[in-house]
C-alpha cells in the first residue's frame, strides 16, 4: 500500500486561501496573526493531521542565517551582479549565501532546490532555467516553511515575492528607438516562450511595431535564438532572405547580439548603416565591440539589493506581509550599433 503523503503547511494554506508564511506564523503562535486566523489554521491543521517539523519551524524564525540562490548561469554579468547586490545586503545582516547554478537544466534546478532544503536554508532565491517544466519543486519550498523569492524568470502562477524587470516596456522602447533611427524592417530574436521574460519582450516588440503602424511579420521573428551560436544561425537566415531586415533586436541577450554582429562583419554588412543591432542585459563586452552595441541595462545590482531587503523586511515585519511583485524599470543604453541617423533620439 502506498504511503499517504504527509500534510504540509502549503496544503493548509491552499485549503484556507492563505499564503504559506501566514500559516507558518499561526502555527508558531506569532502575535502578528489574528486570533481568528490562528484558530482557523490550528483547526484545519488538526483536520488534515498536520505534524509540525520543529527543525523547520526553528529555522523559519531565523536561527539559520543562510540563504540559497539558484541562477541559470553564474558567469553572466546580469546574474553575477544580482548576486553581488544580494551579498552586499546579506553580509551586513550577518547572513551567508549558498550559490547554485542550474546551467539552464530543469533537472539540475530541482536537485539544487532539494539540496538547499536539506541544508535548512532560511530562504531560497531563484531565477528559473530555460527548460522549466512545472513548479512542484518551488511549491515544496513553501511547504517546508522556507521563504521563496523569485526574480527575473519566474513561475507566474505561483504566489510568492517576485522582483522583475518591466520587460515589455523596455522592448517597446528599444524597438521605438530603432524606428526613429530610420530602420524599416526590424527582426526579433526570441527566447524560449515558456519563460515569462521572453514572452514579455516579444509582446513589447509587437506593441512598438503596432504603435508606429508597422506590419508585424512572422518571418522576421526567429524562435529560440538566445545564445551567441543560435543568434548567429538566425542572423545568417535573416540576412539571406530576399528582403532581409535592416535591424535586429536580440531580445534574448547581448550574447545573441554578439552573434548577430559577428555574422554581419563576416558577410560585409555595415553596422549601423545597413543593419542596426540592439541587445539586452548590458554585458560588459557591449561597450568595447566595434561598433559598440546598444542594449538594455536591467539594474541588476539594485535588483539583488531589492531582493535581499524584501527578505529581511518580511522576516522582521510586525505586520502580516503578503507576497508582492516589485518592478524595476530597465534603461535603454544607446550606442553606435543603432545610430543610423546620427541626429535621431530614442523614444522614451
Amino acid at each position: 500500500m502506498k504511503n499517504q503523503k504527509r500534510t504540509t503547511i502549503y496544503d493548509i494554506a491552499k485549503k484556507l486561501n492563505l499564503n504559506a508564511s501566514s500559516v507558518s506564523r499561526a502555527l508558531s503562535n506569532n502575535n502578528n496573526v489574528s486570533a481568528a486566523t490562528r484558530e482557523l489554521v490550528l483547526k484545519t491543521a488538526a483536520e488534515l493531521n498536520y505534524k509540525q517539523n520543529s527543525l523547520a519551524s526553528n529555522l523559519r524564525r531565523g536561527h539559520n542565517k543562510t540563504i540559497g540562490v539558484i541562477v541559470p548561469h553564474i558567469n553572466q554579468n546580469f546574474f553575477a551582479d544580482v548576486i553581488a547586490g544580494l551579498e552586499e545586503v546579506t553580509y551586513q545582516q550577518g547572513y551567508n549565501l549558498i550559490i547554485c547554478q542550474s546551467n539552464e537544466s530543469y533537472t539540475r534546478e530541482v536537485e539544487s532546490v532539494n539540496t538547499l532544503i536539506n541544508q535548512h536554508v532560511s530562504c531560497i532565491i531563484i531565477s528559473v532555467s530555460a527548460d522549466f517544466e512545472d513548479d512542484s519543486h518551488l511549491r515544496n519550498i513553501l511547504a517546508q516553511g522556507i521563504q521563496l523569492i523569485q526574480f527575473d524568470r519566474v513561475a507566474d502562477n505561483l504566489e510568492t515575492f517576485k522582483v522583475v524587470n518591466d520587460n515589455e516596456r523596455a522592448s517597446m522602447e528599444a524597438v521605438s528607438h530603432l524606428i526613429t533611427q530610420g530602420y524599416q524592417r526590424i527582426a526579433l530574436l526570441e527566447g524560449p516562450q515558456n519563460l515569462n521574460i521572453f514572452k514579455q519582450r516579444k509582446d513589447g516588440y509587437i506593441a512598438a511595431l503596432k504603435k508606429h503602424n508597422f506590419e508585424v511579420l512572422p518571418e522576421l521573428m526567429i524562435e529560440n535564438a538566445w545564445t551567441k551560436e543560435l543568434g548567429a544561425i538566425a542572423t545568417r537566415k535573416l540576412l539571406n532572405m530576399p528582403m532581409p531586415p535592416d535591424a535586429i533586436f536580440a531580445s534574448t541577450s547581448d550574447f545573441s547580439a554578439l552573434g548577430v554582429l559577428e555574422v554581419a562583419h563576416k558577410m560585409g554588412v555595415m553596422v549601423p548603416e545597413k543593419l542596426g543591432i540592439c541587445g539586452y542585459s548590458n554585458e560588459a563586452f557591449t561597450e568595447i565591440t566595434t561598433p559598440s552595441i546598444t542594449t538594455i541595462d536591467q539594474h541588476s545590482v539594485d535588483m539583488g539589493k531589492t531582493i535581499a531587503n524584501l527578505f529581511f523586511q518580511e522576516m522582521g515585519s510586525e505586520k502580516e506581509v503578503r507576497p508582492k511583485i516589485v518592478n524595476i524599470q530597465p534603461k535603454l543604453i544607446v550606442r553606435s550599433s543603432t545610430l543610423k541617423n546620427k541626429l535621431g533620439r530614442s523614444v522614451r
